[in-house]
C-alpha cells in the first residue's frame, strides 16, 4: 500500500503552484532598490515579448485589435512603474509629476532609461493650434521593434503599441488621464537613417487641460 502523509497524497509528491526556495523567501522579499540596476538579456526579452505578439495575433482579426491588444498588455505595467520609480528616487525628489510638462519629462527620462537604458530622442508639443492636448515622445529606434520582422500585408502595424500602454498607464496612475498611440513616421528608402522612427501620440483628456488652466492662474 502507497505511504500516504496527512493529506492522503504520496509521500514526496509536489504540491501544484509556486515552488518557493528553501529559505522560505521570494522576489517579493527582495528590497525595491537591490534590483535597480539590474539587466534583462535583450535576446530574453526579444523571445517573451515574439510569443506576445503571438499570443495576441491569434486572438484579433485586424492590425488597429492587435495594436489594442498590446496596449492593453501594456497598460496594467505602466501603473506598476509609477510607484516603483517613484520610490527608488531620493526622498527629496520624491514627488509625484503635478502638471503635463513634469509628467512627460519623467517619462522621457525615467521612465525610458528604466526600460531601454537611454533617454527617449525627443518630445515635442504639437503645432497645430487646434489640438492642445497632443504630445510627442519620438524614439528613434524602438528597442520592442529591433526584431520584429512585419509582412508587407501589415506593414501599418507598429508593435511599439506595447509602450504605448506602459505611457498610458504612467499618465493615468499618475492622474493625467490619456490615450496614447504609437505611429511610424520613418521612412523605408534606402539610405534613411532611422526606419523605424517612432512617435507616440499622447493626447491627455479635457479635464486636464482644464485642471492644467486653472493651476496657471493661481
Amino acid at each position: 500500500m502507497a505511504n500516504l502523509g496527512s493529506t492522503g497524497k504520496p509521500a514526496g509528491a509536489k504540491e501544484p503552484g509556486l515552488r518557493y526556495p528553501t529559505n522560505g523567501k521570494t522576489i517579493y522579499h527582495r528590497p525595491l532598490n537591490r534590483t535597480k540596476t539590474a539587466e534583462l538579456s535583450q535576446a530574453s526579452f526579444a523571445y517573451l515579448f515574439s510569443e506576445m505578439i503571438t499570443y495576441a495575433q491569434r486572438r484579433v482579426t485586424g492590425i488597429q485589435e492587435l495594436e489594442q491588444r498590446l496596449n492593453v498588455q501594456g497598460h496594467p505595467i505602466g501603473t506598476k512603474l509609477l510607484d516603483l520609480l517613484l520610490i527608488r528616487e531620493p526622498a527629496r525628489s520624491q514627488n509625484r509629476p503635478l502638471n503635463i510638462i513634469g509628467l512627460l519629462h519623467f517619462i522621457k527620462n525615467n521612465l525610458w532609461t528604466h526600460l531601454f537604458g537611454r533617454q527617449a530622442d525627443r518630445l515635442e508639443k504639437s503645432s497645430n493650434p487646434d489640438t492642445p492636448d497632443e504630445y510627442m515622445i519620438i524614439d528613434n529606434e524602438p528597442v520592442v521593434n529591433a526584431y520584429i520582422s512585419v509582412p508587407k500585408e501589415m506593414s501599418q502595424l507598429n508593435c511599439a503599441a506595447f509602450v504605448a500602454g506602459i505611457v498610458e498607464g504612467v499618465c493615468d496612475g499618475a492622474g493625467f488621464p490619456a490615450r496614447v498611440t504609437a505611429h511610424t513616421v520613418g521612412g523605408k528608402e534606402e539610405g534613411e537613417m532611422w526606419p523605424g522612427k517612432t512617435v507616440f501620440l499622447v493626447k491627455f483628456q479635457p479635464e486636464v487641460l482644464e485642471r492644467e488652466a486653472l493651476i496657471g492662474k493661481g
